[in-house]
């Protein structure tokens, strides 16, 4: 048995030391060693071969924005595609969206990087002994590549908890010289995950710089990444998935010990939130202090209103590196995000390149993801005023007070009228304008923008059953609005470093925790309806008192802890929108099961006359059950180890 445990760490070390990253070709970040590989015996020998060794540690990054690798962007109910178009070895293989289609297995779970992560944490391990045995490396530097080393740690912990719940926690690596049963470790409980992973954070925090240094440490950890973070766990240690959640009572480990703790009290349910509120401020005074701020466009032409918000609303996801992000993945390739691009965008140069390849339009959003977005008075279509006597697929032709959203003369539905400026800004559709993939020009008239025309016989039309709108609707939040098809098999794509945590998640973050902890007239009620409605100011909408107030058919619905819950709920879906959160939030939520049942509906999009073609499709039923809610444990891992036990359903 010995013989095998040291196979195995040595197998660890040779993954550690061996593996090349595309993350190379993204000019930030490069953790390919420039000569030979370092052993492990060599690595911590001079400052040189040691930094190598850190980046070997960042080697083991997520890959959010990859539709393979993202664990929660095609997995779940947020977009659809047609099943079978997929292509192996170019923009996508389909790997995640089996999860969309119902077929995770205990066998072979889809997504399941249980072993990659905990080598990723091991090598952490490594790191954290080692990192004192570097003669030439300054004290101040080598506290700061602790903290990192920490936050990854902590961060890999937390990437696994959000999928399988309860995991054993890796403090320390075992001896090489570890017996059986050290080997067949436990999965410890839910609660000490996160205080563990909570503690690695603070202890990172102090040592980490408020900014990077220079351009080739973009993607770094820097301490308001790291307080970010940390806010962000805390309010999913906080939510009902993870704190008193009820429906696991019966998930116990082989000693009978409870895996989740059902029996809190009020108040300790109430102390999560109360201490997620502290960390959320402190992360927002850390990164004003870093000079983080929401998003504005500064463009090098002259727009008029209209076109400035959408960019100012656009370009806070696509403009690399920009104040409003926090946090970017530098792990996931820029391929990847190209790839991304290339399945949402649709042919705008079809004048020039009618079949143009690899623009396929397979991934769109279903309609209840359309139906999310607001009126243009920021509140829900069903609760305004000026929305109650109209049938959203009523037809109606576009006027010129509409035409920089709706093509003047066009025929298109009812709902895409008069609808909030990220309706338009992230979303494309039958009839809608599409600003930029042009030269840019001062004063840019409405008639000379692209626009879409996705019914039977228009320029964007279904070309067929894998070539063409999904559902009617495209994904024009993550396509760089500079990008150019160049000819007629080049697409030009402006590529960017996938967002983990925009400031506009920190706010609604903390928003949704004070609410939690005091509802909507306690101590912090000023911090809540500031940053809820500094998020809504800069897309364009009045706050939420004044739009429930003066617009909605429930004035004050804002004044309870339920009704501002959904509220804040919703600005969240909205606002992050296609960026991997709504995955996991619905889920920390525990409201999976109430989304799901809604039904995945499209228009009739092989339909030419917009009266056929205004009709709600269904093109999926999901289903979803509490098993649903956690990754299953691959079976051959619980057979090495019984110990293992499995998660609720599975």
């Amino acid at each position: 048995m010995k013989t095998i445990i040291k196979n195995i760490k040595l197998r660890i070390f040779a993954l550690i030391t061996l593996t090349s990253f595309s993350v190379s070709c993204n000019n930030y970040l490069d953790i390919v060693p420039d000569d030979g590989l370092a052993t492990l015996e060599s690595a911590f020998t001079l400052r040189s071969t040691a930094i190598r060794y850190l980046y070997t540690c960042y080697g083991f990054m997520t890959s959010e924005g990859n539709l393979d690798g993202d664990n929660g962007y095609m997995s779940g109910d947020e977009l659809w595609s047609v099943i079978d178009r997929r292509e192996s070895g170019a923009i996508w293989g389909g790997t995640m969206f089996n999860m969309a289609r119902g077929f995770q297995t205990a066998s072979g779970p889809y997504g399941n990087d249980w072993s990659g992560i905990y080598e990723g944490i091991r090598a952490c391990n490594v790191m954290l002994e080692n990192i004192h045995k570097v003669p030439d490396l300054p004290e101040w530097e080598r506290l700061q590549w602790i903290a990192e080393t920490k936050f990854l740690k902590a961060y890999y912990h937390f990437h696994l908890m959000k999928k399988w719940g309860p995991i054993p926690l890796v403090k320390e690596n075992l001896s090489i010289n570890a017996s059986v049963e050290e080997v067949r470790v436990y999965r410890d409980p839910m609660d000490e995950c996160f205080d563990y992973v909570i503690e690695l954070l603070n202890e990172a925090i102090p040592d980490l710089p408020s900014k990077v240094q220079s351009r080739d440490e973009l993607g770094r950890i820097t301490r308001p990444i790291a307080a970010s973070m940390k806010a962000k766990i805390m309010v999913y240690a906080a939510s009902p998935l993870f704190n008193n959640n009820q429906d696991q009572a019966n998930l116990m480990d082989k000693n009978g010990r409870k895996l989740f703790k059902t029996d809190k009290t009020p108040e300790q349910v109430k102390k999560r939130w109360d201490d997620a509120v502290v960390a959320c401020k402190e992360a927002i005074a850390i990164c004003k202090e870093a000079s983080h701020g929401l998003f504005t466009h500064q463009g090098r032409v002259r727009v008029n209103d209209t076109i400035q918000l959408q960019l100012d609303i656009r370009n806070a996801i696509t403009e690399k590196w920009n104040t409003e992000i926090i946090w970017a993945n530098a792990h996931t390739s820029l391929g990847a995000n190209r790839n991304l691009q290339l399945a949402s965008a649709p042919n705008l140069q079809w004048e020039q390149y009618p079949d143009m390849p690899s623009l396929y339009n397979h991934i769109q959003p279903p309609l209840k993801i359309v139906d999310q977005f607001y009126t243009n008075h920021g509140i829900p279509m069903e609760n305004d005023l000026e929305w109650l006597n109209k049938n959203p697929l009523s037809l109606r032709t576009g006027g010129v007070q509409d035409r920089w959203y709706i093509r003047q003369g066009y025929v298109t539905a009812e709902m895409n009228y008069n609808r909030e400026p990220r309706f338009y800004a992230w979303l494309g559709f039958d009839g809608g304008q599409w600003y930029g993939q042009k030269p840019e020009v001062n004063d840019p008239i409405a008639g000379d923008m692209f626009w879409i025309a996705c019914r039977a016989g228009g320029n964007q039309q279904k070309k067929g059953h894998d070539w063409g709108p999904v559902s009617g609707y495209y994904l024009k939040k993550v396509v760089h609005y500079q990008n150019r098809q160049s000819s007629a098999t080049g697409y030009d794509a402006i590529t960017y470093p996938w967002p983990m945590l925009r400031l506009a998640d920190l706010y609604l973050l903390c928003a949704e925790a004070i609410n939690e902890s005091e509802g909507p007239n306690g101590v912090n009620s000023s911090y809540l309806f500031e940053y809820l409605d500094a998020v809504r100011e800069r897309a364009g909408l009045p706050g939420v008192k004044e739009a429930w107030d003066k617009y909605s058919n429930s004035p004050n619905r804002y004044g309870t802890q339920q009704n501002l819950r959904e509220i804040i709920h919703r600005e969240r879906l909205i606002e992050l929108s296609f960026e991997s959160n709504r995955f996991w939030d619905i889920r920390r939520w525990k409201k999976a099961a109430v989304e799901y049942e809604k039904g995945m509906y499209g228009f009739k999009v092989t339909a030419g006359k917009p009266e056929e073609y205004y009709q709600k499709i269904l093109m999926t039923n999901q289903k979803f059950s509490i098993k649903d809610y956690f990754w299953p444990i691959q079976i051959s891992l619980i057979e090495q180890n019984p110990n293992l036990v499995q998660n609720t359903g599975w």
